[in-house]
């Protein structure tokens, strides 16, 4: 699993979910959802759900907040680091 094709996924899901309509250039990495008002609290759970979902792991209460989810970027190094045996794992 790359970072690249996580970042793909979740900005794919997040334009699909809560950006309908959307120019796909104007979600960069580096756009911040959380702390700018795109992902309220609902559509924070919703998102965390998908991630679970989708990259079968369980996130922590202390991970769903705008420091582990508010970029793409973010959100990728997150992922990475609950998929053991992965690369961008901190322990590798």
């Amino acid at each position: 699993m790359e970072s690249e094709n996580i970042k793909d996924t979740v900005k794919r899901y997040i334009l699909r979910e809560f950006l309908p309509g959307e120019s796909p250039e104007a979600l960069t990495d580096s756009t911040a959802l959380v702390t700018s008002g795109i992902l309220d609290s609902l559509a924070t759970l919703k998102l965390v759900a998908f991630l679970e979902a989708q990259y079968s792991f369980q996130l922590e209460a202390h991970e769903v907040d705008a420091e582990h989810l508010n970029t793409l970027s973010d959100i990728a190094n997150l992922i990475l680091s609950k998929t053991p045996g992965k690369p961008g794992k901190d322990s590798q």
